[in-house]
């Protein structure tokens, strides 16, 4: 069976609630940034601009799409905990990574934002108790609740869907 290079880990599958999957999603939150810039680790710039398949978007846009992505998960985390049931806010993804600061700063700017901003989020849920998992954001485009623990297994995954295609490239190019 041929592997799609747009979900080199597979497609995000809801887990029931478990210690033990819990505790692998909050080391896959709080180690992400550390497996992020090792992933990238002496990449020049040529091979930053270079898409991770064909149509996709490049390793610098991925660094940044990740630091956007998380900073709205954090945000869904502390609305969740802190309302009842509060509809987040969708945004497009493909107009923010075409956005002026993910064209022109360097990732270095996400990497460090990404350190900063999952130590707080690995700070905020860390000890959360099971009952907490069960809260709810609403998300208005797909029009559903989703727990916090459907949350914290998306973004733990989403976080090594893009780790591996950023590592999926630098095998296929030899780099």
């Amino acid at each position: 069976m041929r592997m799609d290079i747009r979900f080199p880990i597979g497609e995000f599958l809801p887990q029931p609630f478990s210690q033990k999957q819990k505790e692998a999603w909050l080391l896959d939150i709080k180690f992400l940034p550390p497996e992020l810039e090792l992933a990238i680790q002496n990449l020049d710039e040529a091979q930053l601009q270079t898409p991770y398949r064909e149509g996709g978007w490049t390793v610098h846009q991925l660094v940044h799409h990740i630091a956007d992505s998380h900073i709205n998960a954090y945000m869904r985390f502390r609305l969740g905990l802190t309302e009842n049931n509060p509809t987040i806010k969708p945004y497009d993804q493909d107009a923010w990574a075409q956005l002026n600061d993910t064209k022109t700063l360097p990732i270095n700017v996400s990497l460090t934002l990404l350190h900063a901003l999952h130590q707080r989020l690995y700070a905020t849920i860390k000890e959360l108790g099971d009952d907490i998992w069960e809260r709810t954001v609403f998300h208005p485009e797909h029009k559903k609740k989703i727990s916090l623990w459907e949350l914290l297994g998306m973004y733990a995954w989403h976080g090594k869907h893009h780790v591996a295609h950023i590592k999926n490239l630098r095998e296929k190019m030899d780099w």
